[in-house]
This record gives C-alpha cells, structure tokens and sequence, in this order.
C-alpha cells in the first residue's frame, strides 16, 4: 500500500495563503532600552567655591569649583556676568566658557568689580543643572598719589592720593 500511495500525484495546494509580505518590527524600544543600558547618565550638578584670598588681580579672577559625585564630565560650561543693581540690563552681557578643568582664570575684567559665576558639567548624555551662582570681585585700581599734595617735615610725612574706582574701597595699604 505504501509503494500504491507514492505513486499517486498529491496537489498540495494549500487553502489560505501565507502572508509573506514584507513586514517592518519597530524595535526602537528594544533599541533604546539597550542604549540606556550602557549610556551613562548625565552629570550632577557642580558645587562652585567662594573666592578664595589672593584670587583677584585688577583684571582678573581665579573660578574653581568640583563635583560631589564621581559623574563622567567631558567638559564644564562656565558661565559669567558683571553684578548689576539694575534687574534687566541690556549692558551686563553673559559670558560663556568651556572648560576642561576644574578651574579657570577669566582676564580682561574691570577693576574693584562683583562678577557672578555659575557652571555646568557635560557629557556624552546631557549638561548638568547650573551650580549656584557665587560673586566673586576684582582687585581695585592702584590709586594714583598726588605729588604736588605730598608735605614732609622730620617726623612726619603727608601723602595723598584719589582712587579711580567707582565702588568704594575698604582700606588702603602704605608702605614707607
């Protein structure tokens, strides 16, 4: 009977046909979940320091900050203005650095004036939140000594001078 029935012609014609078309997965969700596996997250936001003595000369300052967390940091955006009394001045520009360091010198500031700094970590992942602003301040001018005002006599000696600075200066040093 066997050898009967592999003779016989089968028609295999199959009642539904298959859908073979083709068809488009969307795995972008499996593609993001696996990103977010070895993504790193982005950083926290830095800690910046007050201003450390001897930080400031007439037109510069040293800006040092760190992070309390042991994030992955590319690089920092320092970000600067002049302090200003007016709410919503046109003149106080904003200044913007990058910054691999955790540190930074800013040069070609005016003298005996308050700057506010704040800075952010970035990574492959994304920028931090902005650090709290800290002010920190520009050593004064040198003041310039009256010579045809200077008075000497044994014991004593007179001598004046003016500052050009337009915030006041708390105290003046003189060396003989």
């Amino acid at each position: 009977r066997l050898e009967g029935f592999l003779k016989q012609e089968v028609d295999l014609e199959l009642s539904t046909l298959p859908d073979f078309e083709e068809r488009v997965i969307d795995v972008s969700e499996v593609e993001q979940l696996m990103n977010s596996i070895n993504a790193i997250p982005a950083p926290c936001a830095p800690v910046i320091n007050p201003q450390a003595p001897n930080a400031a000369t007439g037109t510069s300052l040293r800006v040092c900050w760190g992070l309390f967390s042991d994030d992955t940091v590319e690089c920092y955006q320092l970000c600067y203005q002049p302090v200003s009394n007016e709410r919503h001045s046109d003149g106080q520009a904003e200044h913007t650095l990058k910054v691999k360091e955790t540190y930074c010198t800013i040069t070609d500031l005016l003298p005996n004036t308050q700057y506010e700094f704040w800075v952010s970590a970035l990574n492959a992942s994304g920028i931090s939140p902005p650090s709290e602003r800290a002010v920190y301040v520009t050593a004064p001018s040198p003041p310039t000594i009256k010579n045809k005002k200077i008075r000497s006599c044994e014991n004593a000696a007179l001598v004046c001078w003016e500052s050009i600075d337009i915030n006041p200066v708390d105290s003046y040093t003189v060396e003989l």
